[in-house]
Order: C-alpha cells, then structure tokens, then sequence
C-alpha cells in the first residue's frame, strides 16, 4: 500500500517541542520540510537532524515577514501544501496579578500570529486550488481556568478562528485541522510546578499528530482521556462549571 505523501511542508514553531518532533517525523513523508521559529539555533538543530528540512527564521508577529517568508518558500520548493501553526507562549497569571504587556503578547503570538501564517499562505493554497492549513490550540481555551487569562483566551480566540476558517475555505479545496492537545511535555509547560493529569511527551504528541495530519482530520484531540474530560466541561451548568474550577484553585491549563 502507497503512504500518502505531505508534499511541501512549512511548520512555523519548530524549533522545540511539538513542531521540532513534527519535522523529524514527517521528514521521510515530505517532499520538503520548511521549519520557522525565532530561534536560529534551534532551528539549525532541527534542520540539522534530517534530510529535507531547510530552516527560515521568522518572528511570528511581523505579518510582513511571514509574507516575505511564505514567498521565499514557494519560490524555493513550488508551492506549501501544509501549513502547520506551532507557535506560542505561555504566561500563567491570576487576575490579581494581570500584566498587560504579557497578555498583548500572548494574543500577538498565539493568535495574530497564527492570522499572520494563513494570510501568508491562503494566496498560494487558493492559486492551486488546495492545501492543508494546521492551527495548534489547546484545550484550554474551552473555559475559563485559573492562572490562564492570558493562555486560554488566546487559545479560544484561536480555536474559534480554526473552525471559521474549516467551513470558508472548504469552496477553496483547502483543509483546515484544529489541534487540541492536553498537556505535553515541551519547555514551555516545564514552568508549571503543579501535576499535569495524562501529560505525553512531545514526541507521542507528534505521532497524534501526523496521523490526524495524513488522514485529514477536522480535529485531532489528545490525549484521549484528559481531552474529553476538559471537552465535557462545555456542557457543565455554570454554577457547577464555576464551583469545580475553584476547586482546581491555582492550577492552570496549558497545551
């Protein structure tokens, strides 16, 4: 049986965690692998470590410098058929201790950056008549949790964006994938000193995630037991939803 193949793969936030692990997995399975993020040397490492990954240093939040980047990419390979969108900061705070300039910079991060990525990229996808868009979310932008002002409600604005983008950009023969995961053992989560219920390793993450990928999924979820107990909090009454995360007190959520 013939694997499926990506075809030309840019993955923006891909110079740690779940990204960098997506690249070293996909690498075999790509025609060629761009990999983005601010940290060169990371990126260096990353690229360093396959056959078919070119590295492109980009600040997420300059819109211009994505769109100069998805140029030079499209230049070089012939064309991005999937986008994926890693990138993001996480900033835990409580409403007692709310810092405004961190709270801009999550939403220019993890949600205009995110803007900025498919607006680089729709131009092409549209032009060919296909593509495959990935946005990273996080379960924590289903409701409100503790310490996570900043996180979540970039991660719900986030989310939000990803399921308008799966139903208006269908016309254009290009998928779009929502990725919710649970806890993952990145450097950004190694911050948190409470427990982290069902946390996988980011290169288990990886592996959900190129399955889901190559399948073209809608929406790919994981881990499973922990994601479906933060999905059915959706359906919980307020009062309810309310008590139970007082109940979790100073523990916040984070992808």
């Amino acid at each position: 049986m013939v694997q499926r193949r990506l075809g030309n793969v840019w993955i923006v936030g891909a110079s740690s965690g779940i990204g960098a692990s997506l690249a070293k997995l996909a690498d075999d399975r790509a025609d060629h692998i761009a990999v983005s993020a601010r940290s060169k040397e990371g990126l260096e490492s990353v690229a360093n470590s396959g056959q078919h990954i070119v590295s492109y240093p980009l600040d997420v939040t300059d819109h211009e410098a994505a769109y100069k980047t998805a140029e030079e990419i499209e230049q070089r390979f012939g064309s991005i058929d999937l986008a994926v969108f890693c990138a993001g900061v996480w900033h835990p705070m409580s409403a007692d201790s709310m810092d405004i300039d961190k709270m801009r910079q999550t939403m220019e991060i993890n949600y205009f950056g995110a803007v900025n990525i498919v607006n680089a990229v729709l131009p092409g996808m549209k032009k060919q008549g296909s593509g495959h868009i990935v946005i990273v979310s996080s379960v924590a932008g289903y409701r409100g949790l503790p310490t996570a002002a900043a996180y979540g409600s970039s991660k719900a604005a986030l989310s939000h964006l990803t399921e308008t983008l799966t139903v208006e950009l269908r016309k254009y023969g290009i998928v779009v994938t929502l990725v919710n995961p649970g806890f993952v053992d990145t450097p950004m989560s190694r911050v948190n000193t409470y427990k982290m219920p069902g946390i996988i390793s980011s290169e288990a993450a990886a592996e959900k995630m190129l399955d889901g990928i190559l399948k073209q999924k809608p929406a790919i979820f994981f881990p499973f037991g922990f994601t479906t107990f933060m999905r059915a909090l959706n359906f919980l009454p307020y009062r309810v939803f309310y008590w139970l995360a007082g109940r979790i007190g100073g523990e916040g959520k984070n992808q």
